[in-house]
């Protein structure tokens, strides 16, 4: 096998979200069907008369997990990177690899938002000398990358896709695109995102992205069902290790699942209505360079946003991609529990997306009362539903706005 084409291993994972402060906490709350969407426990809306004022919440205080100078230096989308991080690491087994040989991609869509905004607060009721003297390493979008890259003395090469919510989905893919060209051997890829902020709440409100369900915030979230009315934001990272078969076999690792195609198009349609054209390129490249057949895409974690529009056009996209052949799928959607994290979201469903091949598992789209007749492909509905056994091929979905459509596909171990 030449170098272009070295089979990739994820090896290591890692995250902290709404359901769960590890892989394994959240992993048991996504196959039981928890619904993480809740009412902010502050004055936000009566401040700033927001109108949804509910979302999902990460389950750690970082504050406990970081030692607090570190934590203070580090934007919430940072703290989350650097815990998820420092598990994915350690689930992988601490690689012995020459830093040379060692990259990062970890991406995001906004930054860091909060650091942004409370440090031109500080500018406005205090002055311009007040200003944290961190600001700028906190804000810029390639902290994350940057503060893992130090920390793990990575040296060949630190990169941040920034590409609204298909950010982390892209971060999976130059990972595996940096092995196979042999720039490296191990790489840390994954996303961030900390935007449960009143900013983007008011933002994705007035553009009427978010569901408005503020009486029922836990029902929000229900891709597919015939009364979704829009998504729920969420927060949180996500982190995998991506090591070259060779390496991972040299030291004897364990292999969760191969990270085998990857496919990415842009829409050129639309600033943020989706593109079913875009979306199938994307797919059909995945599955053509993952070298698999259609019939053996069992699984599909859908980007599904519960949007009325975006849902089922992405099924479309996918029953095109793959000429059809679609009897032998389940489609779940995991933002009905996690909410939509953005630049995270595509790193987190590619971690469930893992797990689903390595455990042979789907876990559920949760809230479905009423299926959407026009949902064409079948759905976990509420229950986990079991995967086949032998090789499998399991597909990411993550479309950002702007039409960047990102695939990701991964293989059974």
């Amino acid at each position: 096998m030449s170098a272009s084409r070295s089979r990739v291993a994820v090896t290591g994972l890692g995250t902290v979200n709404p359901l769960g402060g590890d892989v394994a906490s959240t992993w048991n709350a996504a196959l039981a069907g928890t619904s993480t969407a809740r009412t902010l426990e502050n004055d936000w809306k009566e401040r700033y008369g927001l109108a949804v004022d509910f979302a999902c919440q990460i389950a750690i205080d970082p504050f406990e997990h970081l030692a607090r100078p570190e934590a203070k230096k580090l934007d919430p989308s940072g703290q989350y990177s650097m815990i998820a991080a420092r598990e994915a690491w350690a689930d992988a087994g601490t690689p012995d690899v020459d830093p040379t040989r060692l990259g990062v991609v970890v991406g995001t869509g906004i930054g860091g938002v909060w650091t942004i905004l409370d440090q031109w607060d500080v500018v406005r009721e205090r002055g311009a000398r007040r200003v944290n003297p961190f600001t700028v390493p906190m804000l810029m979008a390639n902290s994350s990358s940057a503060h893992i890259e130090i920390e793990l003395g990575a040296r060949a090469g630190a990169h941040t896709p920034v590409s609204a919510c298909a950010s982390g989905a892209e971060a999976v893919a130059g990972g595996m695109d940096m092995i196979r060209s042999g720039r490296a051997d191990v790489v840390v890829v994954g996303g961030t995102e900390a935007c449960v902020h009143p900013l983007p709440l008011a933002g994705f409100a007035n553009i009427r992205a978010l569901s408005p369900r503020v009486d029922d915030p836990e029902h929000a979230s229900r891709p597919y069902d015939v009364d979704r009315d829009g998504f729920v934001l969420g927060e949180g990272a996500a982190i995998l290790v991506l090591e070259s078969e060779e390496h991972a076999a040299a030291r004897g690792a364990r292999v969760y699942a191969y990270a085998s195609g990857r496919g990415m198009a842009s829409d050129a349609y639309h600033i943020s209505a989706p593109s079913l054209e875009g979306q199938s390129r994307a797919v059909r490249e995945a599955v053509t360079d993952g070298d698999v057949a259609p019939a053996d895409v069992v699984h599909v974690n859908a980007h599904g946003t519960s949007t009325p529009l975006g849902d089922i056009s992405e099924l479309n996209a996918v029953s095109d991609a793959l000429d059809g052949v679609t009897d032998q799928l389940v489609v779940t959607s995991t933002k009905s529990m996690t909410g939509h994290l953005l630049g995270g979201a595509g790193a987190l469903e590619s971690v469930f997306s893992v797990l689903a091949s390595h455990h042979r598992v789907s876990p559920p789209t949760i809230n479905i009362e009423n299926l959407d007749p026009e949902v064409s492909l079948n759905v976990a509905q509420n229950e986990p539903v079991d995967l086949p056994g032998g090789d499998i091929a399991v597909l990411n979905n993550a479309f950002g706005f702007g039409g960047h459509d990102v695939a990701v596909l991964f293989t059974s171990a």
